[in-house]
């Protein structure tokens, strides 16, 4: 009988563990509404009009104007319009996809943006697709300090115990690395490159100066390196508080933001700074900001592999 009792116990505890368990979905992540912007690039450049994606309630906008987030949305995308000396230009490396009839998903891919000017290739721009929670400040009016270009981050004083998504990776079978920022020559490199997905969680604040600075509350940060076969469903990057510098599971790609590396984000008086990551908080610490990203590529900005390409879906907080 005592077998018996404890053979029926044990499986009810595991599912009270489970049901202990919140989940919630961050808003619009499961990616199932778009915004299509259909924008008319400049006539030296060709005339076309091409279509630019961003994660919002479904709406067609025409037309060259900035895109400023709509309905709540807390996503931005590497989606972005250009506007250098009045000469329009898009880039678009992240769309949406069928994951299966009716299901809509996220796909991110690497590719080669291409700039003709009357003809001729003038210049070519690696881009990532990259999805984030913050703001992308268009129009982009040059490839310089890409990080300046994008506020990373949203408000947020929660301590989630992991970022949950699917995923789905295809890896060209091409093992090198390119290198392209527009200007000078092209450059490759031994090894693929790798998506990347993270959840940081930092306390911020503001010195008299207007100076931003943080120190990193928690930490989740992944590298996937191999292409999948089919979809992986709920994956869980679990998120790492305090110093984890000798956490087993440390990796160097998961430490402190390095100056030159830098995002940016509004001080109080509404000017872009950088947000200097000072330090590791107390693991009991109370965070200000939330960072979420996802990446078809994991290196710095303007190299990557060609055609590697990652689909996420379903993303959300886990808490315990």
């Amino acid at each position: 009988m005592r077998r018996f009792f404890v053979s029926c116990i044990v499986p009810l505890l595991s599912l009270a563990e489970i049901s202990a368990e919140t989940v919630e979905a961050i808003k619009y992540g499961d990616f199932e509404q778009w915004v299509t912007r259909n924008i008319k690039e400049s006539r030296i450049l060709g005339g076309n009009t091409k279509q630019v994606y961003e994660i919002a309630p479904n709406e067609t906008i025409n037309g060259s104007e900035p895109y400023r987030k709509r309905g709540g949305s807390p996503w931005e995308t590497s989606n972005v319009m250009a506007n250098v000396m009045g000469i329009i230009k898009t880039s678009n490396a992240v769309f949406p996809d069928e994951r299966s009839a009716g299901n809509r998903c996220c796909k991110l891919s690497t590719i080669l943006e291409k700039c003709k000017a009357l003809g001729m290739v003038n210049i070519e721009v690696l881009v990532t697709g990259t999805v984030f929670l913050g703001e992308m400040l268009e129009p982009i009016r040059s490839t310089s300090n890409p990080y300046s270009k994008m506020e990373m981050g949203v408000p947020f004083s929660r301590r989630p115990k992991a970022l949950r998504l699917d995923y789905r990776l295809v890896i060209p079978d091409s093992d090198e690395r390119l290198y392209s920022s527009g200007f000078g020559s092209k450059k490759t490199y031994k090894g693929h490159d790798t998506a990347e997905v993270f959840i940081l969680l930092q306390r911020r604040w503001e010195d008299e100066d207007g100076n931003l600075y943080a120190k990193r509350v928690g930490t989740g940060r992944e590298r996937f390196g191999t292409s999948t076969g089919g979809w992986v469903n709920n994956h869980d990057i679990t998120v790492m508080y305090g110093n984890i510098t000798k956490n087993p599971g440390y990796k160097p790609f998961m430490g402190l933001i390095p100056e030159e590396k830098n995002y940016y984000a509004r001080n109080s008086k509404g000017k872009m700074v950088p947000v200097k990551e000072v330090g590791w908080d107390d693991a009991d610490a109370t965070p200000t900001h939330l960072l979420v990203m996802a990446s078809s590529g994991s290196g710095t900005a303007y190299i990557g592999t060609l055609g590697l390409t990652f689909w996420i879906d379903n993303m959300k907080l886990v808490y315990e």
